[in-house]
């Protein structure tokens, strides 16, 4: 669902298009009730004709939801429109670890920075019985602060008794 500036989804006002891949399309939203602004995960309407697959989606972003951390993506709201689920999470300004490394090698020690970070936010997800699915440089995201946060909310897994405590 390719949205354009302007265009409302629920109470977020779309203002620009951030990135897009096989999980859906990323855009950067104003949120009309708080006055924030939010980035927006747009999921391909085939999470809609897959019972399964959207009760997965709404299950991890509770998950998610629940996970208070300076190091994992905090998630604000979910929904669907016109047949399309969509997360809304913060937005974080940026680049992911990928496009850092391609730009030259990291020091040791803000390699260890970034590891050990990385390491509290899996530890706090951990603690909650959830394990992410898909640690990658293109999911571990540097914001301008130089914090490492996991952004990829939709490949967790949770353990069979996490799911009554988080998602319950």
């Amino acid at each position: 669902m390719a949205l354009t500036s302007g265009t409302k989804l629920g109470p977020y006002d779309i203002q620009s298009l951030l990135g897009a891949g096989g999980m859906g399309e990323v855009y950067r939203a104003r949120d009309s009730r708080l006055g924030r602004i939010v980035a927006i995960k747009v999921l391909p309407t085939s999470y809609s004709a897959d019972a399964e697959r959207l009760q997965r989606f709404v299950q991890e972003a509770r998950a998610a939801a629940a996970l208070n951390h300076p190091n994992i993506l905090s998630i604000f709201d979910i929904g669907e429109e016109r047949g399309a689920p969509y997360i809304v999470s913060e937005l974080l300004e940026g680049q992911t670890l990928r496009e850092r490394i391609r730009g030259g090698p990291l020091s040791s020690r803000k390699a260890i920075d970034y590891a050990l970070q990385v390491a509290r936010g899996l530890a706090a997800a951990h603690d909650r019985g959830i394990v992410h699915r898909d640690l990658k440089p293109e999911n571990l995201f540097l914001t301008n602060f130089l914090s490492v946060w996991r952004r990829e909310c939709l490949c967790l897994s949770l353990r069979a008794d996490a799911v009554a405590s988080v998602c319950g």
